[in-house]
């Protein structure tokens, strides 16, 4: 006997015995993953294949001082990294993943095409003229807000598409009735994403930046918008075959409720160590709060039963009582904000794309004497740096290290996360004598007043500055992801994703407000400004040198947050591991 039952996403069959036999839903599954990695890996050539050579735009075509242009990329990188945050929101309460994503692809590609605009309409712009040997016409009120509309439609579609991308796919491959081998399918997605993600930033650094270079901005400007449009068109061709997951209740919205809680209930006494006037749902594992930070316990604390809660036993207003599973998630988020704020003065640091740009279109990147690396696609630098070592520290360095101590050598995040701190610091100081020399030497060359002019020195100088950030990120950045997700409970791990781009957005207006402040006070009495639009009357290596002391006071900050913090929780499994291997050397 045969039964068969369907629905519009779901079809089982089941064998004689009414076991079943096969689970196979009819959307859904590895023929969206084409469709999904490639939308994101172009929308990633797209949007990251703009930013390098951004302040050469803003500099040349729209007649911007080097301060003012760098504060404009600051905030747009700002919003950017801020919007995901946003867009993660709305997709988990009312618009669902697909429509975020879908959304985001038309505001990006809007955006692109806006840019775009910019470059093939003259009057969008001023009058072309040579700022450094003439008075040039500035931007126009309404040229201005133009390409600032064209910014942010580009921010709020990255805002679409970057937090809801990873997690569509993975609904995609996951059976909700099935998990056989889910984790394993999840692996190979992952993979696939990452990989994809790394090759994309790569073709923009070094192919989108080439073309911007030798081809001018009408064509290295169409190019991403096309490339956003092929993104669009290969994430709307699936469309009929997507799993589309509904939008839940955020998590944030559970912290915002958590923290409203504890504030209107600030004037009850604490509760006493008992859980039945504490609120929490019948089925939840967590049912006493902890002791730390006891006054937020406060939002949890059941004053009234008749008022409080529902008949069915829910709380009658959430925001006046909260859960004591909410308590505990705002009292993660609030213990790691001390950590989460040692990576700002990092993430500054990566944010100063500007200036090294400035630096090697001075200076000579020729590879062979027809072919020189264009200005922009030196960051590329920096990604090989983190990929290498990514693929190093797991397979080569950890395992060499184990035996040449012969015994298990174990980095945790807050250990990784402090290197990676040092390795910025290191990075400033380093491009703070790099640029030392490099201005000396255009000086003795007599280009002082000549900021187009070319050095006889390599721009393959800069490769260790680069080299020294990437690894910073590899160490800071991924001990950061790693720290929020051991250290939250499962239920925050949309949190833990988020974090690390607000850190981002945060450290961009950090970066403006430095930089503005920097060019106010140095320029000072008619002194030329330390970050002046020309390189080789500036000093460059100035600023950098503020960066590196500013980076240095955050390393000891860091250090007294870390002790601080206490043990972490592969700190735990490392003391745990050593015990195992203690306990089976003894048996030996």
């Amino acid at each position: 006997m045969m039964k068969m039952e369907s629905s519009s996403d779901l079809m089982e069959t089941a064998n004689v015995d009414d076991v079943p036999l096969l689970k196979r839903s009819t959307k859904g599954g590895f023929r969206t993953m084409p469709f999904i990695i490639a939308n994101e890996a172009f929308e990633k050539v797209a949007s990251y294949g703009l930013t390098p050579n951004m302040i050469l735009y803003l500099m040349r075509d729209y007649h911007l001082g080097v301060a003012a242009g760098a504060n404009i990329l600051f905030y747009w990188s700002a919003a950017t990294n801020f919007l995901p945050i946003v867009g993660a929101f709305f997709s988990d309460f009312c618009l669902g993943r697909f429509l975020t994503i879908s959304l985001g692809c038309i505001f990006s590609l809007l955006g692109m095409v806006l840019l775009w605009l910019t470059a093939m309409i003259p009057g969008a712009r001023p009058p072309t003229c040579d700022q450094f040997k003439e008075s040039c016409n500035s931007a126009t009120f309404g040229q201005m807000a133009f390409l600032i509309f064209a910014f942010m439609l580009m921010s709020v579609g990255a805002g679409g598409v970057r937090p809801c991308s990873m997690a569509f796919g993975a609904d995609q491959l996951i059976n909700k009735k099935d998990g056989q081998n889910s984790e394993r399918i999840l692996e190979r997605f992952f993979g696939w994403y990452y990989a994809a993600a790394s090759v994309a930033v790569l073709v923009a650094l070094t192919g989108i930046v080439y073309i911007q270079d030798h081809f001018g901005w009408k064509i290295g400007f169409g190019i991403p918008a096309i490339l956003m449009f092929i993104s669009a068109l290969s994430f709307f061709l699936a469309s009929s075959i997507y799993v589309k997951e509904k939008a839940t209740k955020s998590l944030l919205t559970g912290i915002a409720q958590a923290a409203s809680a504890a504030y209107k209930n600030r004037k009850l006494l604490l509760p006493p160590r008992n859980t039945h006037v504490l609120y929490h749902h019948k089925d939840s594992e967590t049912v006493a709060p902890t002791g730390k930070l006891r006054f937020l316990n406060k939002g949890c604390t059941i004053r009234n039963p008749e008022q409080d809660l529902t008949p069915d036993g829910s709380a009658s207003n959430p925001w006046k009582l909260c859960t004591v599973g909410q308590v505990e998630e705002l009292k993660a988020f609030i213990k790691v904000i001390p950590i989460w704020s040692t990576g700002l003065l990092m993430s500054i640091n990566i944010s100063q794309a500007s200036f090294p740009l400035l630096q090697a279109n001075s200076m000579n990147r020729h590879v062979t004497s027809g072919f020189q690396i264009p200005a922009g696609s030196f960051t590329m630098f920096a990604i090989i740096s983190i990929t290498i070592w990514i693929a190093l520290y797991d397979r080569v360095i950890i395992p060499l290290a184990s035996k040449i101590r012969r015994k298990r050598v174990h980095l945790n995040t807050k250990q990784r996360m402090g290197i990676g701190i040092f390795l910025s610091t290191m990075s400033m100081v380093v491009s703070a004598i790099i640029e030392g020399i490099r201005r000396r030497k255009a000086i003795e060359e007599g280009f002082i007043n000549d900021a187009k002019a070319v050095l006889d020195m390599s721009a393959f100088w800069l490769v260790p500055q680069h080299c020294l950030m990437g690894l910073a990120e590899a160490f800071n950045g991924l001990g950061q992801m790693e720290f929020y997700y051991s250290e939250f409970p499962r239920s925050m791990s949309s949190i833990a994703a988020s974090l690390f781009g607000l850190g981002m957005a945060v450290a961009n207006l950090l970066a403006s407000v430095i930089l503005s402040s920097v060019d106010k006070y140095t320029s000072r009495g008619g002194n030329v400004s330390w970050v002046s639009s020309n390189i080789n009357k500036g000093h460059y290596d100035y600023y950098y040198w503020v960066l590196a002391s500013i980076s240095f006071m955050n390393f000891i900050y860091f250090i007294g947050c870390s002790l601080a913090y206490g043990p972490c929780a592969d700190d735990m499994f490392k003391v745990g591991d050593i015990h195992h291997l203690t306990d089976s050397e003894n048996q030996e």
